[in-house]
């Protein structure tokens, strides 16, 4: 057995027997999760001196996740490799397996050569690249020790790559969902007619041990009986289903009024107006009302009499789609404003600008004389609330002010950058979390354990529409946030898939 420097390693620490595999991990998988080196359970595990390469040049990122995450990689490493003897023979780590530092000897000295490196060179001869020798090592473990040798990466093209040469490769699974979670948007439970009544009737039905078995608590069902009669209501626990608690709409102070348009839509704004509802995860596609409810139920809590909420934030990852154009100026309302431009949309719907109160007489001529007195009079008077003066002009003209911008001025609602988030403490806000699918697993528990008592955070977006290269439509944060906390009492969860934008973005949505 060779050690890191091509000579005989007599100690080493690398288990050899049937049940044991040996995992090499990829710099991405450490960025991506730098606890994963204790996921492995009691397998062998093995990073190549290159990937300790590129976390260097990480590291020094200090605004980025990655950033952030090569240097808890780096502290992790030293903590457990606090020496040259370790980094030769490994270490047992404390859940029984073992890790070990990994340097390729054909690579050290290119006179030397072995059958695996002979083909690796014939089919991917450029090895000045560093996922070619990350794979280099990789195949100079699996020809060293006899146990499965997988190289484990979140990069789609190293893994063909790997296997091309002959080498096992998958991605990291740790945090992924179930492949077949989330079928369907809800579930329908069979009731009799009486039953079903007598749920009308009360307000509650506890149902039986087999319709109640591996029913989340939280989860929405559709109680239906042989008559074909049905009934909304959401699994308290235990069986006991409920009646949905939704008022006739909700609305803005000076909006309109909103009403949910389907059964998904009930479920959705059940959720948003219930407080003992903490977190909620919604799933859906364009055009299904996410964006439009989540800010309208927001704002009908927080501008009620006994409020229970000072404020609404809101925020959303900034991943460009396609190609970037650059930095944006400004402060950051300004430079988050394009990408928080759907709840402005929204906003504009929930409380349009009124018009005139009389705009027969819009038309009419003035004099310029009466006008300069109108306009120098409206200057020395105190500005109404709805309205603002551009002085920057010079000739004194009044602008005004669309209801999302007074809302923003009086803090009722706030735009919040996930990039300075970490270390704050959020309280008595509904914090709507807009495009979860481009974060992490780690970036979405930063966020939530920045929420105080008396706060609620709602997470919406679609899984199917990923920007971010470094997650997918089982490993982001939105489905990971779900999965991990569905049964719990204070989380909940809905899917919309019913299109109420219109016609052409319902079917755009289905067909394209």
């Amino acid at each position: 057995m060779e050690n890191l420097r091509g000579a005989t390693v007599t100690h080493s620490r690398i288990k050899i027997t049937a049940k044991v595999k040996t995992f090499v991990l990829d710099t991405n998988v450490l960025l991506h999760d730098p606890q994963s080196i204790f996921k492995f359970e009691e397998n062998n595990l093995a990073i190549p001196v290159e990937v300790l390469e590129e976390l260097d040049a990480i590291k020094n990122e200090q605004s980025t996740e990655r950033g952030r995450n090569a240097r808890r990689v780096h502290r992790i490493l030293q903590d457990l490799l606090p020496d040259s003897r370790s980094m030769l023979e490994g270490v047992e780590l404390p859940h029984g397996g073992t890790l070990s530092i990994i340097i390729n000897p054909y690579l050290v000295d290119p006179g030397r050569t072995s059958p695996a490196m002979q083909r690796l060179r014939a089919i991917l001869p450029d090895l000045s690249k560093k996922d070619n020798r990350i794979i280099a090592a990789a195949l100079f473990v699996q020809e060293q020790f006899p146990p499965p040798t997988i190289l484990v990466t979140k990069d789609v093209n190293v893994q063909l790559k790997a296997r091309a040469v002959g080498l096992e490769s998958e991605d990291y699974l740790n945090d992924k969902v179930p492949e077949d979670i989330e079928e369907a948007s809800y579930r329908e439970i069979g009731v009799t007619i009486y039953e079903l009544q007598r749920f009308c009737s009360e307000g509650h039905f506890e149902l039986d041990a087999a319709a109640a078995r591996g029913l989340p608590v939280n989860e929405y069902v559709l109680l239906r009986s042989d008559e074909g009669k049905t009934m909304p209501a959401r699994h308290h626990g235990k069986g006991l289903v409920r009646r949905l608690k939704l008022p006739d709409f909700v609305k803005a102070q000076g909006g309109i009024p909103i009403r949910a348009r389907n059964l998904e839509q009930q479920f959705l704004m059940d959720a948003l107006l219930d407080d003992g509802v903490q977190l909620l995860t919604c799933f859906g596609k364009a055009g299904t009302g996410k964006t439009l409810l989540s800010i309208a139920c927001a704002l009908h809590q927080v501008q009620d009499e006994n409020a229970r909420y000072d404020g609404v934030s809101i925020s959303r990852p900034v991943i460009a789609l396609g190609k970037d154009i650059g930095f944006l100026p400004g402060t950051l309302e300004e430079k988050m404003k394009p990408w928080l431009q759907p709840y402005y949309d929204a906003l504009e719907v929930l409380v349009p600008t009124k018009p005139p109160k009389d705009p027969q007489f819009a038309a009419k001529k003035v004099s310029k004389k009466k006008q300069r007195k109108h306009e120098e009079a409206q200057l020395a008077a105190p500005a109404p609330a709805h309205t603002s003066y551009n002085g920057g002009n010079g000739n004194g003209s009044a602008t005004l002010l669309k209801p999302y911008e007074r809302l923003l001025r009086s803090g009722v609602v706030e735009i919040e950058a996930l990039a300075f988030i970490r270390g704050r403490s959020i309280a008595r806000r509904f914090f709507i979390l807009d495009e979860a699918q481009q974060l992490t697993p780690h970036e979405v528990k930063t966020v939530l354990t920045r929420i105080s008592e008396g706060s609620k955070i709602v997470l919406i977006g679609d899984p199917a529409q990923i920007d971010n290269p470094y997650v997918d439509s089982r490993s982001n944060g939105l489905v990971y946030a779900f999965n991990r906390m569905k049964g719990q009492t204070l989380a909940a969860h809905v899917k919309l898939t019913k299109g109420e934008r219109s016609r052409l973005a319902e079917l755009a949505a289905d067909l394209l």
